[in-house]
Parts: C-alpha cells; structure tokens; sequence
C-alpha cells in the first residue's frame, strides 16, 4: 500500500511538472476561453493584433473606464483588440448573469468588443489565460498580481506580455499608446 501511495505521489508530481513545462512554453494565443455568449473564443483569432485583457465589473469605481476601453478598440480596431473578463472577486462588483453583464455593458457604453464569461482571475479556481497572464514562469516577464477590477495587460501580435497596468491607469492613457505602434 505504501509503495502504492509513493508511486501515486511520485506520478502526480510529474503530471504537475509537465503541465507547469507545457504552460510555460505556450503564449496568449495557445489559449482558448468562452466567450460571454458560451461560444469558444479562441486568442489565435488575434495573431498580429495587440490584445489588451482586462479584468472588468460593473458596479466598480472604475466601471467608467468601459467607455475609454470602448473608444480604444474603436479608434485602434485595426491593430488592437480588447476583451473584457468579467470577474466577481473584488467586492462582489460583478454580481450579474452573463446576459445582465452583456446588456449592461452595450445599453450604457455600447461596448463592442468580446467580452469573455465570467471568470475568476486569481485564486486556486484561477482561470488558465489569467494563470499565464499573472505568473512570471509561465509569461516570462514578472509577476502580475492583481489587485481590484479593471487590471490591464497588453499582449503583443507575436503573443507575448508587453505591459501590466493597474486599475488606475486610464485605457487611453499614453503609458499604454505609447506601446501599440
């Protein structure tokens, strides 16, 4: 029996081991998420476009910045691509439905770019795109904790993280322009 468990132990640390490798040599456009309507939204779709992901809600201090999210992808469509995750995990600011978030987010700032379900991004049930996007092993470039809602991460069109913004940066803000050439 106890050569049992060690075997069982010793292969489940390889299994762990393997999946950390196979993680770490994937980029953002190996994922694979569902989209806020349930259909596979696949981040492959968005090879040579710059991708800024962005944890959103929408009864948080910052839900004002879906219009500058929304004036973004509108201005930049042709190289710039903005999904929104809506996320419950800080202070309950995304309480809805899939269906709530999605007739929220057109009727009040005619937001037009994906939106993704509703997701965790961090945590033991830490949604895979947000495990890569926020561990330096996996991403390669640093640790990315996040910390409220409207946290934003800009993707390169070769796949690779670029930049990390808090809530506070504004989605128009030149720190983040500045790297969309």
């Amino acid at each position: 029996m106890h050569k049992f468990l060690f075997l069982a132990g010793f292969l489940s640390i390889l299994t762990n081991l393997s999946l950390a490798q196979n993680n770490k040599n994937m980029n953002f456009y190996d994922f694979t998420v569902t989209d806020i309507n349930g259909n596979d939204l696949k981040m492959e779709s968005f090879k040579g476009k710059y991708v800024l992901v962005v944890n959103v809600a929408s009864e948080c201090g910052y839900t004002k910045q879906y219009a500058q999210l929304q004036e973004l992808y509108e201005s930049h469509k042709d190289k710039l691509v903005v999904i929104g995750f809506p996320c419950n995990q800080f202070g309950g600011q995304e309480p809805g439905s899939e269906s709530e978030i999605l007739s929220f987010c057109k009727k009040n700032y005619g937001v037009s770019f994906p939106l993704a379900q509703k997701i965790e991004v961090k945590g033991s049930n830490q949604a895979p795109i947000y495990k890569w996007l926020t561990t330096q092993e996996l991403e390669g470039k640093t640790e990315h904790p996040i910390k409220w809602n409207f946290h934003k991460f800009l993707i390169s069109p070769n796949g690779k993280m670029i930049g990390s913004f808090s809530s506070g940066v504004n989605p128009i803000d030149d720190e983040i322009l500045s790297l969309i050439k």
